[in-house]
Parts: structure tokens; sequence; C-alpha cells
């Protein structure tokens, strides 16, 4: 799978490092063409590093290749353009050729996508808008940009969409990625739970999300459909995943049990607490009046989501749990596969810089069939290979 990476000039150009990285993982080979004005912003040997090809940036002077948009066109099995400036769309709507990769889209008769990135202005612009549904109606997929704070300070569509997003449309639009979960439900929990002292203490932990994010874009990437149900966080989900938000562990629970029955795999990734304050008191405790409150906070279990999610499985469907530990991975992870019933547990290491709002993490795997360690690797990658092993765990489909 050979996709070509159209770079163009727009300060979103930065986020196609990511991208590039997003296709590289989905088993893409990938090459990238500039424009002059991209090369302001992210150096071609940045892209050259990434891809271990160089770059494409010049429609003339090449003595090796003199007709590279040719070449270009005709070796792909897909051009990206992301991010794509309102100047380029309107180059592309009206087939104007003047630099490398506009002679090398007007050329390639493989599918194209297009990401654009612009001011909210620019893009609600009558003549932006003429020249994105001239695009659609030749069958070029344009994707619709996300909406927020701009880089000009302005608030409004005009945002380039998540590299996930992107990787996963140019895959969709293929479909000749590897996509085994295509048809299939996972539920992923993800985060802390809050569990409530008073009306503005509480009892929680140091989970990020980041692990639940990452499963959430490789399960989409493989072509799933993804709940998320997560405690309160800061970061951000992809765009295509349904994420139900929750507070305490029995929410939690009550959540994930109602998107269970139709799910074929759930990874219970959200770091739960163990304990709940007894009661919760609706006004605030005072410091000093409340003392004798404040020091002896009753505490109480909560309920074991992961376990009463295996317990009540359907058939087929396949359990996945995480075990945060300092230490003792492996004995952890077997005592908690047995005990839990799940068929798969993931413990990861925490502390010391590791695990929780990290965006690395050491992990192994434990199954039935026995222990997997892993590396100290990204986040994104250790949640591809949990993917990976979850495909292997489902039973086909008739």
């Amino acid at each position: 799978m050979r996709i070509l990476l159209g770079v163009t000039g727009c300060i979103a150009a930065y986020k196609s490092c990511e991208v590039l990285r997003e296709l590289q993982r989905a088993g893409a080979e990938v090459q990238v063409v500039m424009t002059a004005s991209a090369a302001e912003f992210v150096g071609p040997q940045t892209f050259a590093a990434l891809t271990g090809q160089p770059v494409g940036t010049a429609l003339f002077g090449d003595a090796v290749d003199p007709i590279p948009h040719i070449r270009l066109a005709e070796s792909c099995d897909a051009l990206l353009i992301a991010p794509c400036t309102a100047n380029v769309l309107a180059k592309l709507a009206c087939g104007i050729a003047d630099d490398l990769l506009t002679s090398t889209a007007l050329a390639c008769t493989a599918p194209v996508v297009v990401a654009p990135a612009m001011n909210v202005h620019m893009y609600e612009n009558a003549a932006t808008q003429g020249n994105i549904a001239v695009l659609k109606r030749r069958g070029i997929h344009v994707l619709d940009p996300d909406s927020g704070y701009l880089a000009c300070g302005d608030v409004g569509p005009g945002k380039l969409p998540a590299p996930h997003d992107i990787a996963a449309a140019v895959l969709a639009v293929l479909d000749g990625g590897a996509r085994p979960l295509a048809g299939r439900k996972v539920v992923i929990t993800s985060g802390p739970t809050v569990e409530p002292i008073d009306a503005v203490r509480f009892v929680s932990n140091h989970s990020s999300g980041k692990m639940g994010a990452a499963l959430a874009a490789a399960s989409l990437t493989a072509g799933a459909q993804v709940t998320v149900v997560s405690g309160p966080v800061s970061t951000a989900y992809p765009q295509e995943a349904r994420v139900v938000v929750v507070g305490t562990a029995e929410e939690m629970l009550r959540a994930a049990v109602g998107e269970a029955d139709d799910a074929d795999a759930i990874i219970c990734a959200a770091a739960v607490a163990d304990y709940r304050p007894a009661e919760a008191r609706e006004g605030k405790l005072k410091k000093g009046a409340d003392d004798a409150a404040l020091e002896a906070v009753r505490m109480v279990r909560n309920p074991d989501i992961l376990r009463t999610l295996a317990e009540q499985r359907r058939r087929g469907q396949v359990i996945v749990g995480f075990a945060a530990e300092t230490s003792d991975l492996a004995d952890a992870a077997q005592r908690k596969l047995a005990s839990k019933g799940a068929d798969m547990i993931v413990a990861n290491e925490v502390g010391g810089g590791r695990g929780f709002g990290a965006d690395e993490s050491r992990a192994l795997i434990a199954t039935s069939g026995g222990i997997e360690e892993m590396s100290l690797m990204p986040k994104a990658e250790l949640a591809e290979r949990i993917v990976d092993r979850i495909c292997a765990l489902l039973p086909e489909t008739s």
C-alpha cells in the first residue's frame, strides 16, 4: 500500500508528520510531496527522515527523473493532501498544475483524499465551498475540517482533522488496509473514576486517559465501531469514537454494562477506584468543625467492573483488563487473569514517570497461552499490539 502525501503551506503542516506516522502504523509506505510554501513550515529533511525516501519539491531540475509528477502519480495507490489550503483546493478544482503537487494531482488516477485546513472565513467563503462541491462531484474525497480555536484566534470550522481520523479515512477509501475489526463493536473504559467525599473533595487517581485514547484510535483503524466510557480527562478521544462521560465507578459500571450487550470486545483500561467514601456529604466539610469526619472517612468497596463484565459476557465476547503495577508485573497479570475471568490482562508499569500521563508505557500481555513481555514503547504502538491480540482471540464471523 503506497500513499503519496501532499503537504501544502499551512500552519497545520506540522501535523502531517503524525498523519504520516499513522499511515505507516497501518502498514503503508509513504512518500511526501511538498509545495514551496509548505517548506516554510516544515523542512523537507523532516519528512525524508520519517519516510526514508526523497521528498518531492520541484517540478523541474531532476536529471535522473525528468517527469517526476507522472512517476509519482502512477506509483501510488492513493494521493492524500493534508493539510490542503484554500489556494490548492482552488487549483485542484480548476485543473491548474503549476507545481509538482498540483501536476501530480492532475495526473493521478488513484483515489484522492483532501483534508482542508484554513481560517473559518476562508473555509466558509462561497468560492471555497464551490470548489469543494466541484471536487466532490469529480469523486475526490474531501474531509470535513474540525471546529475549534484556530491558529489565527478565530473559532469555527477550519481545523485539520485529527491525524488518526485522516489516516482512517484514507484506509477506508482504499479498503486495502488491514481492517480486521470491520463490522465489530469495541467498548473501552478509560480514565479515572472520581469518588466524592463532599461537595468539593473527592478520591481519584492520576489516570490521564491516554491509553484509552490510543486503544480507541487503534480499534478505529482496524475498522471497529468504538464506544469509550470515560471518567473525567483532558485527553481528546478520536472524533469517530462515541464517548460516554461518567464520574464514579458505579456510573462507569452502569454505562459499560449498557454498552456491552452488542460488543464484540470490551477493554477495561480505566483506573477504577477500588474504594469510595461510604457517604458523600452534600455540602463542604469544614476544617475545624468537621475535623473528625475528615480524619476518618469511612471507605467501602466499589463494584468490580472487569469481573462483572466477564461474568455477564455473551458467547464469543473478548474481555480485556488492565493492571497498573509498580513491580512484579508478570505475577500481578497472572493472578488477575485467573481471578477476573478475563481473556487477556495487560499489566503496565506505573511510577517513575511511566504509565499515568506518559506517552510511553512498558507492559506485558497475559493470556491463557502465557506471558508476552513488551519493551518501553509509545502507547499508540502498545495499543496496536493489544488490538492485534484481540483480533486473534475473536471468533470468525459467519
